[in-house]
């Protein structure tokens, strides 16, 4: 056999391959991002460093990294690399700041007056304006939060290069005098990763631009999350995420005036930026509006120039306060989304025909982005007088607010008060706390109630996140209800509720007046303190149940080897003390002598209050030997994963498990459970997902036999339509139709006529063309009622009135007495909409219908959240319902 003949054709195949990447990157050689630009050739090129031309190759996280490295090195004085968090798969995330020589050695002092500007209280008016005579505005550009939105990252490096080989660029210079530019290049390392893996896995001897080949259909469970599968442009609000963390604290460090958040979106599209779409939030400012408006405007003028299509205004609208490009605006800052329709590969063919390179959405991002600090650097004076005069309107707006003052009594629910207090200190919030009793608009508040008045910096955030309804403008809600009485679907883009009291279950108490009361101001990192009392106990311990330092103990002691019961009933200990449902028991006869050491280190780690007894004599409710307080097991908890079950869902979910209540899970794929021994789980979760075809009628037998043998089946949200499948038999409830007064139009008869109808209105039309078997109209997202039965042991220790989010289209039947209860449900029409808008139609079907639904089955049971619990891991208030859900009924199945 010839060898050689052998080796021809894969000389020749690599030659071709080769020869197809050569031709790609020749093609834009020619060309530059910046046309015109003479570059210093001391300050390295992508190419010099990573060996190909910028644009041409998505650039992994550690080429990316190496390149800022390699523009440190070259340029030590004009660019400083500043660490922030670290992912959870290990990547370092860092911003970049690039100035001319004398503002980046100034920064720590411009920083300082930066900061100064965003307090009038320490600043008059004259001296922020002399403040702002010489001070350089801070921009900051933010990219790839999603990490397969992938141009972003290397518009990045290409806007760090061009700022430091370009100095003298007309326009760089202006930006170089005026601002200092903060790059954070990539917000999401661990879903970049993943998407460059999955993308160059697949590529063959050409890149298809073909929309249904494998470079362009990400699998399960695709790039845009993170390691837990968050959308981190949803993690504003709650600040669950290291990378989130490390962010914001860096933000607040610096309070750029302007801020950026770069996103690709369909590749059918072109390039969108301010002005944004309706509506907009009430508590920002038309001036914050007018700036992005006028930076779009810059934007334009080089688009035009560029030949580059755009839109303003149709989509991305600038609502809910929870974005990356909305966030910012509640200490002060302009901020925009940008997103170009994406290539989501090396080449994508348009619909219209034409072909869109990966260096075409890197050079439009680039653009964008050295446009932004232009504009920036033009509007200086103003911006920074802007965001000034933002701080003095804010302080003045709270001095007059109705609700100036929040006031969380701190009564109830410890843990989550001091959640709450510590998040919003995060945010950057002045939170008190009492040291004294004290009285605010003819209420008495204990010491130790925290209190936020909005006359303060941040005073309009604080007022957007904890009033309990923001309302969209009225002429945009009309044309809402136009447009779903036509059937052109809505243009609500995310959710419409999201008062943070309200969704962790706190008390908060609005008063018109400054409080006056003895307070110390609380940290971010400020910690819940536990406590042993009575460590020295004969008999045992008790934990009271109600927040989640008490169901964190209850898992860190699970996890540590502790034996120990929950009360389904309160009860009342040697006529003294009352104690909730679900209150934990630790007898020290069933445990080793170290019992005292390792509740001493929970109750430091959880916070919860251990309090130890001299005797188990119990004058009310269940005593300690009772059946109805049964021992607490150490489940092995399971989840479905991957295809078929919807990402978000199971990664919130794995992640409220693991990160808030503190217990492992373990992922089995979707594809393993039809015919999966479960016999080592006793609680299987099923995240939001669409179960039907992959697990089918053999896969719910499965289930159905593993239920009936003493497992925990926990169906999330939209899981339901699998468990309340009659074929399978799982959940004996069904999913319902919108309601129809006049029942729809049916037309069902196979003859090519029917009978004659008389329309007398044009409502009579209105009817006749609504079908009559359709979902519920959808909804983005409401904060929404529900009533929790109070004397079943799944609810034990949780509060009668809960806070959900409703979203979807799906509503279910309650369950029938003969199959199981209806443990939560929400409540009636008139108050079932705590915050947000919610369709009337949709309040009607809604009220009284379940929202957790418990069904036993043989030895084990089946549980149906029908609106996902864990939705973003910020419903904090249903935590430790939750935590019943799982562990409770764990020890309850036999």
């Amino acid at each position: 056999m010839d060898i050689k003949k052998l080796l021809i054709p894969i000389v020749s195949s690599v030659a071709l391959f080769c020869s197809s990447f050569q031709i790609h990157a020749e093609h834009h050689q020619s060309k530059q991002m910046w046309p015109g630009t003479q570059y210093q050739t001391e300050i390295p090129t992508v190419k010099d460093v990573l060996g190909y031309e910028a644009g041409t190759k998505i650039t992994s996280y550690h080429d990316m990294l190496d390149y800022f490295e390699a523009l440190q090195k070259a340029a030590p004085n004009r660019i400083q690399l500043h660490p922030y968090a670290k992912s959870w798969e290990g990547r370092k995330l860092f911003y970049a700041v690039i100035a001319n020589q004398d503002n980046l050695s100034r920064l720590d002092s411009i920083t300082a007056n930066v900061q100064a500007l965003a307090d009038p209280r320490v600043t008059s008016a004259s001296q922020a304006k002399n403040l702002i005579a010489e001070l350089p505005a801070f921009v900051w550009l933010q990219y790839s939060v999603h990490g397969n939105e992938i141009s972003s990252t290397d518009a990045a490096m290409m806007t760090a290069y061009h700022l430091l080989a370009a100095p003298n660029d007309e326009i760089n210079k202006n930006i170089l005098d005026n601002t200092v530019v903060f790059i954070d290049p990539l917000q999401n390392p661990d879903g970049r990763s993943r998407f460059i893996a999955n993308y160059y896995a697949t590529v063959g001897l050409e890149h298809s631009a073909d929309r249904q080949s494998a470079e362009h259909n990400e699998p399960w469970p695709r790039g845009r999350t993170n390691h837990y599968l968050f959308d981190m442009n949803r993690d504003w609000l709650a600040i669950t995420q290291p990378e989130t963390k490390g962010k914001i604290a860096a933000i607040n460090k610096y309070k750029p005036q302007v801020i950026v958040d770069v996103h690709e979106m369909g590749g059918d599209q072109s390039y969108y930026f301010a002005p944004a779409a309706q509506p907009f939030n009430p508590h920002m400012t038309q001036t914050q509006i007018g700036n992005m408006n006028a930076i779009g405007k810059n934007h334009a003028k080089h688009f035009d120039a560029l030949g580059f299509d755009y839109f303003t205004r149709e989509i991305f609208d600038a609502f809910y306060p929870g974005y990356g490009d909305a966030w910012p605006t509640f200490y002060g800052a302009s901020a925009s989304t940008y997103e170009v329709g994406s290539a989501r590969g090396e080449r994508f063919q348009k619909r219209n025909g034409e072909l869109l390179t990966y260096w075409d959405t890197v050079q439009m991002q680039f653009v964008a982005s050295v446009s932004t600090a232009e504009g920036t650097a033009i509007h200086r004076e103003k911006l920074l007088n802007d965001f000034y005069q933002y701080q003095v309107s804010a302080i003045a707006q709270g001095k007059n607010n109705e609700e100036r003052v929040y006031i969380l009594p701190n009564v109830n629910n410890r843990e989550g008060n001091q959640r709450l207090a510590t998040l919003m200190a995060e945010h950057g919030v002045e939170v008190s706390q009492a040291t004294e009793a004290f009285r605010a608009c003819g209420e008495r508040y204990p010491s130790g109630s925290y209190f936020i008045d909005t006359a303060q910096p941040r005073g309009r955030f604080v007022t957007t996140t904890f009033t309990e309804q923001v309302n969209m403008s009225e002429d945009f809600i009309k044309e809402q209800e136009r447009r779903r009485a036509r059937n052109l679907g809505d243009q609500i883009y995310d959710v419409t509720g999201w008062s943070l009291p309200l969704m962790f279950n706190v008390k908060s108490i609005a008063c018109d007046k400054a409080v006056k009361a003895a307070s110390v101001p609380v940290s971010k990192d400020e910690v819940l303190k536990g406590e042993v009392l009575n460590p020295n106990a004969t008999v045992g311990f008790i934990v009271a149940w109600g927040d989640m330092s008490a169901g964190r103990f209850l898992t860190s002691a699970l996890r540590a080897g502790i034996s120990l019961k929950s009360a389904d009933e309160a009860f009342v200990l040697n006529n003294d003390k009352r104690y909730p449902a679900g209150s934990l028991v630790i007898e020290k006869r069933t445990n080793g002598s170290d019992l005292v050491t390792k509740i001493k280190q929970i109750a430091q780690e959880t916070g919860a209050i251990v309090e130890g007894v001299d005797t188990s004599w119990v004058t009310e409710g269940p005593s300690f030997g009772s059946g109805r307080t049964p021992t607490m097991k150490a489940p092995n908890i399971a989840m479905a994963w991957d295809t078929h079950t919807n990402s978000l869902s199971a990664g919130n979910s794995r992640f409220v498990i693991e990160r808030q209540l503190g217990y492992p899970v373990t992922a089995i794929r979707t594809s393993m459970l039809a015919g999966a021994d479960l016999s080592n789980y006793q609680v299987l979760i099923l995240p939001e997902g669409n179960y039907n075809g992959v697990l089918g009628k053999r896969g719910a037998d499965n289930l159905k036999s593993w239920v009936q043998s003493g497992g925990v089946l926990i169906a999330l949200g939209r899981a339901n339509r699998f468990t309340s499948n009659p074929d399978f038999g799982l959940l004996n409830v069904k999913r319902e139709f919108a309601y129809r007064e006049e029942g729809g139009s049916s037309d069902s008869s196979e003859d090519s006529k029917v009978a004659g109808k008389l329309y007398a209105e044009k409502a009579d039309l209105d009817a006749a063309i609504v079908e009559p078997e359709t979902s519920p109209d959808s909804v983005a997202g409401v904060l929404a009622n529900v009533e929790v039965d109070q004397e079943h042991w799944l609810t034990a220790g949780v509060d009668k009135n809960l806070v959900v989010v409703a979203y979807g289209s799906d509503i279910y039947t309650p369950i029938k007495l003969d199959s199981g209860k209806n443990v939560a449900w929400f409540t009636g029409k008139e108050d079932v909409l705590a915050s947000g808008y919610l369709w009337e139609e949709n309040k009607a079907q809604l009220a009284y219908k379940p929202f957790l639904i418990h069904q036993p089955m043989g030895r084990g049971m089946v549980i149906g959240y029908t609106q996902s619990p864990t939705l973003r891991a910020y419903l904090e208030g249903l935590n430790v319902l939750l935590t019943n859900t799982i562990f409770r009924a764990a020890a309850h199945a036999r």
